[in-house]
């Protein structure tokens, strides 16, 4: 089976404050797919996503990747084929440039400075952020760490991204630049966003979450175009999937 393919099966997990976030959250997703996860504040998607590479692990039911379920004694291996972009880049900045940013995974998984240093000019010129690499990340503007924070999961080569809303805090110039980057990514991604126009044009195929329960899955424009559900879930239909006005 393919290291590409990733699955959750009925998954559970409730927080120390008796919280019930993930209740029985069960999909498939194969390679070069993009996933968009969806839902309303509460619905269990942060949570969710901290479960595929091992920050968080099930109470019941189990994540696979390929062949290999994600526990504690295997979190470290899930994360060379699951990389793990956070909604805020400063949870992945802290090192004094971007070039050492970049290059921290690939030094700490024990890579030679000449494999290392390869990947870090692959990864920043994939992302188009190569004319800041000896910048301090403090000194970039949101876009550039977003795009910079991109840059620190592909150093890694993952298999498969993962990304909590990538379009917070960008302008629309950022975001639309964002956009294109996704969309030229072969990876498997998985994003949770509540940006539904943005999910319009990089997903194929979008999960909905509503109290920690999968309500909705199957092709986006199929979903997404739903009203009814939508509306019963938080959500609203995106802009570009209503109809147009005859005026």
């Amino acid at each position: 089976m393919s290291h590409h393919i990733l699955e959750v099966r009925d998954l559970y997990y409730t927080y120390p404050d008796g919280t019930e976030a993930l209740k029985g959250v069960s999909f498939r997703v194969t390679h070069g797919t993009a996933l968009a996860v969806v839902g309303g504040n509460g619905a269990g998607k942060s949570t969710l996503l901290l479960h595929l590479n091992g920050y968080l692990t099930p109470q019941r039911g189990e994540v696979r990747i390929g062949d290999m379920v994600v526990t504690r004694e295997t979190a470290a291996l899930a994360r060379r084929s699951i990389g793990m972009v956070f909604q805020d880049p400063d949870d992945q900045l802290f090192m004094p440039t971007v070039e050492e940013d970049v290059a921290f995974g690939p030094l700490q998984a024990g890579l030679p400075p000449n494999q290392t240093e390869h990947r870090v000019a692959t990864a920043l010129e994939r992302v188009g952020m190569t004319q800041v690499r000896r910048r301090p990340p403090y000194r970039l503007s949101a876009g550039e760490k977003r795009a910079v924070a991109i840059a620190t999961v592909l150093a890694m080569e993952p298999d498969i991204l993962v990304m909590d809303e990538p379009s917070s805090h960008l302008d629309p110039r950022a975001r639309q630049r964002l956009i294109g980057l996704l969309q030229s990514f072969e990876h498997t991604r998985i994003i949770a966003s509540h940006d539904l126009e943005l999910v319009v044009e990089v997903c194929s195929r979008v999960l909905v979450l509503d109290a920690g329960q999968v309500v909705a899955e199957g092709p986006t424009r199929d979903v997404l175009s739903d009203e009814t559900l939508m509306l019963a879930h938080g959500l609203e239909r995106p802009h570009s999937l209503r109809p147009a006005h005859p005026h």
